[in-house]
């Protein structure tokens, strides 16, 4: 990752209440944008409505995201297998949105992760908590045949989902999750699901990168 002072420095984003243009993010590392400032609700806020979002491990100050090209998820594009869908068929899918989110994110947050470190630690955690408590965050939890089989969450905007973090424990927990969502999306006129960062299995699903400029677009329509 590229040494901090390569990049903007905002000793106190909430009083400030401004980010730089995401132009401005570096290439090296892909879309960082700046550091500093804190985890409230309001900053939060007008980070996503930007096209923005905070990715740092334990013990790095908080740094933000605008990348070059964005991993999103259309609706209409969600791609479904013929072994997932037999088994969408099979069992007794039930899906509830908005039950527990703590249960949720804790979930995420025990999930071992290979090249993503422990992003979701404690102080996130509190922070996506209290966009929850503010209407602003959402959950989704899956059961299949009445036991919990996975679930995701992530953040409101006008116009979009944006997928924060997923789990399973039963096989196909999560994509149980990313369907009903994509449902979900579609049903209410939003535009898309922002998965933010390419992943080999939401690209499997369908989702796909596009250009950064196209998705503030769509965040704005």
């Amino acid at each position: 990752m590229a040494p901090f002072f390569s990049c903007h420095v905002i000793p106190n984003l909430s009083q400030l209440g401004e980010f730089p243009p995401v132009n401005e993010a570096l290439t090296e590392p892909d879309g960082l944008l700046c550091l500093g400032g804190d985890l409230s609700t309001n900053t939060l806020l007008t980070a996503y409505r930007l096209g923005i979002f905070p990715w740092y491990n334990t013990g790095e100050p908080i740094l933000w995201w605008s990348p070059s090209e964005r991993m999103v998820l259309f609706p209409d594009e969600i791609h479904i297998s013929r072994s997932l869908a037999k088994s969408l068929k099979k069992h007794r899918i039930e899906c509830h949105w908005n039950r527990h989110f703590d249960h949720v994110i804790q979930r995420c947050a025990q999930i071992k992760r290979k090249d993503q470190g422990t992003w979701i630690h404690p102080e996130m955690v509190a922070a996506y908590q209290a966009l929850f408590a503010a209407g602003h965050a959402f959950c989704v939890e899956v059961f299949v045949d009445g036991q919990e089989a996975g679930g995701l969450y992530g953040v409101v905007t006008e116009n979009a989902l944006c997928g924060e973090s997923m789990y399973s424990v039963l096989p196909n927990g999560s994509k149980y999750a990313l369907i009903h969502v994509c449902q979900w999306i579609h049903a209410h006129g939003l535009k898309l699901l922002d998965c933010q960062l390419h992943n080999p299995h939401l690209e499997n699903m369908g989702a796909r990168l596009i250009p950064r400029d196209q998705f503030l677009a769509a965040l704005r329509s």
